[in-house]
């Protein structure tokens, strides 16, 4: 990318400039390469907001923390934010990450746009002050079920690991599938090894794997394994948590990474303003930018127009942003309104594929069906 971000101690304090916190996960364990390309879309918005004279005549600033897919450290990045007096924070891929920045944000009083989590719970009780890009994971997974179901799928294997993330998504495809004729299988990698994952896909006689799991361990030794195994070469693959989005996943694989079905939330095609923001994108990140990026963009789309109906940084403070929003971003109208079980402010028209990357062309996405 063309900017590094500003590191520690480099911000203005001249009160010159609207600032907003941004949190990414730039290096390990988080996933980098989503935290790049969600900070791409952040910054290339920011550039385009000031390109058009700011907020009220003043500079849009980004202050940008690194996560690293720690909750202690991304809560504790929203402490220090809110000390620096950015008007709002924006950004995180990881679930978990992002649910403890928003107790947070919430207990502060500090706007926050979440940018890409899917949890659905991203907060223990309903609150004003945060609000989400990315769609509900119940939302996407059902559609990815309602994809498995489509294809013949009735006896799914998921191979999972401790998390809140995992266990919610395993929770939301079993109950979504029992009551349309099908079972989920769960085995856990903790105790099973990549052998022993292949024997129980055969004694289980499921004819889908899902990867609930860490990106590249697990999941590419899974992959390998299963590819091997001349007892499942009709076993589709799935990862509905988006691992082979990234290149990372197709140069650790190769072939064995195409076919692999996942989420990904961008329409079928952009419009003028989503086609000019992939060219700007691609140009910046030197390759063709993922999903994460244009929800980057949008999520500094919206708070900039959060911030100028308000006017000023401190007034951008005040409760309730969310229901006065209504923008065109690179997917669509962005509004925000109440779901039924989810904590936050939903953004609940972002477009939802299932895609996989073509055998024939790994670099090419297809999409296999639409939510």
């Amino acid at each position: 990318m063309n900017a590094p971000p500003s590191p520690p101690g480099t911000e203005r304090t001249d009160g010159s400039s609207v600032r907003i916190g941004a949190l990414v996960p730039l290096t390990r364990p988080g996933w980098v390469e989503a935290g790049q390309h969600l900070l791409a879309g952040l910054e290339l918005a920011v550039r385009e907001v000031n390109d058009a004279g700011g907020i009220g005549g003043r500079p849009l600033e980004l202050v940008v923390r690194d996560t690293a897919a720690d909750p202690q450290r991304a809560a504790a990045a929203v402490d220090e934010l809110a000390h620096l007096g950015v008007a709002a924070v924006a950004g995180e891929y990881h679930s978990v990450v992002a649910r403890a920045a928003a107790a947070r944000a919430d207990a502060l009083g500090l706007p926050f746009l979440c940018s890409s989590a899917v949890l659905d719970a991203l907060t223990e009780q309903p609150t004003p002050w945060v609000a989400r890009l990315a769609p509900a994971q119940s939302h996407g997974w059902q559609v990815y079920a309602d994809f498995l179901l489509g294809a013949g799928h009735r006896r799914i294997a998921v191979a999972t690991q401790p998390s809140v993330y995992w266990a919610s998504g395993t929770r939301i495809l079993r109950e979504y599938l029992a009551p349309r004729g099908g079972t989920v299988v769960e085995l856990d990698v903790r105790a099973l090894d990549p052998a022993a994952v292949c024997d129980e896909l055969v004694e289980s006689g499921a004819t889908a794997l899902l990867l609930l799991v860490g990106h590249p361990d697990p999941a590419v030794p899974l992959v390998q394994a299963v590819r091997r195994d001349r007892r499942l070469t009709e076993i589709v693959i799935g990862a509905p948590a988006g691992q082979p989005e990234f290149p990372a996943w197709a140069a650790l694989l190769g072939g064995d990474g195409a076919a692999v079905p996942f989420l990904r939330y961008l329409p079928e095609r952009l419009g003028p303003l989503g086609a000019r923001v992939g060219a700007a994108l691609r140009e910046r990140l030197g390759r063709a930018p993922s999903f994460v990026a244009f929800e980057g963009y949008d999520t500094v789309v919206v708070l900039a127009d959060v911030l100028r109906a308000q006017g000023d940084e401190d007034e951008a403070r005040v409760g309730g942003p969310w229901p006065r929003v209504a923008v065109e971003g690179t997917r669509g109208q962005i509004r925000f309104s109440r779901t039924p079980g989810i904590s936050v402010w939903q953004w609940t028209g972002a477009p939802i594929q299932v895609v996989d990357r073509d055998p024939a062309e790994p670099d090419r996405f297809r999409v296999l069906h639409a939510g």
